[in-house]
Order: structure tokens, then sequence, then C-alpha cells
């Protein structure tokens, strides 16, 4: 990611982190659409976990411009995400999911060069966490 890239994502998320919640409950509908097979790994009561979500991802983006300060989250979180059944494969619709929520949130605000710079902090962060989690070997830069 470039330090362009770090401070568009950094500012576009600060537009969308006033509606937290409502973007949480989109990212959620949109996942379990997309890749219906990660629902049963979920709680039924998704209010805490739509919180984890948002305080994750408020985590991560303010340690974009320093990654190595979020690595070890990043870590021990992709290997705890293991133990409830959460594949490689799954990581894909994840993005998708969160690059459309993020769309929805930000409207007009959602531009090309937003959305590269989300797709690369999404692709940076979880090519990393897969090998964490896999044993696969996967840079962070």
């Amino acid at each position: 990611m470039t330090p362009q890239q770090v401070s568009i994502v950094q500012d576009s998320f600060a537009k969308v982190a006033p509606i937290a919640d409502q973007a949480a409950v989109l990212f959620y509908d949109r996942l379990f659409t997309i890749a219906p097979q990660v629902k049963a790994m979920f709680p039924a009561d998704m209010t805490e976990q739509r919180k984890k979500l948002m305080a994750t991802l408020a985590y991560v983006v303010g340690g974009l411009g320093n990654l190595p300060t979020v690595l070890p989250a990043a870590s021990a979180l992709a290997k705890k995400h293991v133990a409830y059944g959460v594949e490689a494969s799954h990581y894909p619709a994840v993005g998708a999911a969160l690059l459309w929520t993020l769309e929805q949130g930000l409207g007009a605000g959602w531009t090309k060069d937003v959305a590269e710079a989300w797709t690369a902090a999404y692709t940076t962060l979880s090519n990393f966490m897969i090998g964490e989690a896999y044993g696969r070997p996967a840079a962070a830069e």
C-alpha cells in the first residue's frame, strides 16, 4: 500500500464510522447473502459481533500507516478464526462484502481511488492472515 492509499482508507473509514452499527448490519447481511455457508459460524444475536467487527476495523485502519503494529493482532485473529471453521476460501467473500458495504456507506464518496485503496488494504491484510492461519507464505506490504 502506498501512503496515499493509507490516507484514503483512513479518511473514508472516518466517514463510515458514524454509521458503524448500520455498516456492520449491511456487512453481515451481504456476507450471509453471498456466502450463506458461513452464517452457521455466527451467533443468533449479532449485536456483540457487529461491535467487534467495527472495533477491529477501526484498529486496523488506524494502524495502516505503521503496518507492523497491527500484524501481531491480525495474526492472532487469523489463528482464532480457524477454530471457528473459517477457511482461506472464505476470505474473498468477506472482502467482497466489506467493499460492497463501504460502497453503500460512502455513496458518491466511493470513487475509483477509494475502491483501489480499500482493495489494496484488504488484499494485504487477508493475504497475511491466510499465511498466518494456514501456513502459506504470504507477506504484508
